[in-house]
């Protein structure tokens, strides 16, 4: 594998060319990030995708268009179209609301626009491996939006899954988990795996969402 392959391809969806141009050249000193394309609309990124599919599509859910859900609609039809594209929110708006949201549309992460370069990098790579990535104010924020009554039913979790979950809502990699666990990272992904089979959701962030509004953290 050459060092071009192992590269993660990012596009940047963002209405401000300025942000735009700031993005590329921060993320660009990571020798391991690409930035292979660059939108202002969903339009626009609908019509790149169909040419050049990222690993990560890096969003900003507020384009500037009469409609306030631009972001959150795109997310959604990338998310069914390209499934396999990680998409990471960055954006200067937070609230309950808009990270429950992204995380529904398929969001793997959610970071606010004044995080510092290295978690930013932090949370592209964790993304483009399949693990979710969410700063400190963001997961305070999911976590607050869920609060809601525990449903009838709650799904069969072991106690290890139950441990393995604890440690999914703090954003740990399986590699980590299996360390904290003293198991290896094939074990602690098989755990992961029975965990989102029995909360029918098909990422970790969703993962913790149900299992937060399950009152099961």
């Amino acid at each position: 594998m050459t060092a071009a392959d192992s590269q993660i391809h990012v596009m940047l969806v963002d209405d401000h060319a300025i942000v735009r141009q700031g993005l590329r050249s921060i993320l660009e000193r990571d020798t391991q990030i690409k930035v292979i394309a660059e939108a202002a609309s969903s339009g626009e990124c609908l019509a790149l995708m169909d040419r050049a599919t990222p690993d990560v599509l890096l969003l900003d859910l507020k384009l500037s268009t009469s409609s306030d859900t631009e972001g959150l609609d795109l997310a959604r039809e990338i998310a069914d179209r390209h499934p396999k594209v990680a998409i990471l929110v960055l954006t200067t708006f937070l609230n309950e609301d808009l990270v429950k949201q992204a995380v529904q549309a398929g969001a793997k992460g959610y970071v606010v626009k004044d995080v510092d370069t290295d978690a930013l990098m932090r949370a592209i790579h964790d993304v483009s491996r399949g693990e979710s990535a969410f700063d400190a104010r963001s997961a305070a924020a999911m976590v607050r939006s869920m609060q809601a009554p525990a449903p009838e039913t709650t799904p069969g979790l072991s106690p290890r899954e139950l441990e393995v979950l604890r440690h999914l809502a703090r954003g740990l990699s399986n590699k980590e988990i299996g360390k904290r666990l003293y198991v290896g990272e094939t074990t602690a992904k098989f755990h992961v795996g029975n965990i989102l089979r029995k909360l029918e959701v098909s990422s970790r962030a969703e993962a913790v969402y149900e299992a937060s509004k399950r009152k099961l953290l």
